[in-house]
């Protein structure tokens, strides 16, 4: 009686048989993988999208959607170079030839020709909305501030 009598493979399956069809297995899961990977290419997008949701779960958001426009509103057209934020090479001629004739047309017009700068700021204030600096509090400025650092280097004595 050995050894040999205990490891009867009358009942069970080989250890070689075993790790094929586990190997079998685990390349028809591959399989089946790479089939519905081929199906939909986009899944790296919406593992994206999917972190980008995680993150906004975070913030409060409810203020913002009460002043955001509706979804079903069709959004604001602009006109100009603009509507458009990436350019090919066509596009980005023709974007240079027409700024190119619009800056022509600038520099022959009588008004700049006067005056440059006047032109230049008229253009401005007619386009741009003017910006108001907050105006200074009395004590806050550069003199205030020069005042303090010199009354705090001066020697102080412990006796008073």
């Amino acid at each position: 009686m050995g050894l040999a009598s205990l490891r009867s493979n009358s009942g069970k399956v080989s250890r070689h048989s075993l790790k094929f069809e586990k190997r079998k297995h685990f390349y028809e899961n591959v399989k089946k993988v790479a089939v519905s990977l081929s199906a939909t290419k986009t899944i790296s997008k919406k593992k994206r999208t999917r972190s980008r949701q995680k993150k906004l779960k975070a913030y409060d958001l409810s203020a913002l959607s009460a002043t955001l426009p509706d979804e079903n509103s069709p959004p604001p057209q602009q006109d100009g170079p603009t509507a458009k934020l990436k350019f090919n090479c066509k596009s980005r001629t023709k974007l240079v030839e027409r700024e190119g004739k619009q800056l022509q047309a600038v520099f022959s017009h009588p008004a700049f020709q006067s005056d440059p700068v006047a032109a230049i700021r008229q253009h401005l204030e007619s386009t741009q909305p003017l910006v108001s600096k907050p105006a200074k509090k009395d004590g806050e400025g550069k003199r205030s501030t020069r005042k303090r650092r010199q009354r705090s280097t001066g020697v102080k004595s412990m006796e008073t």
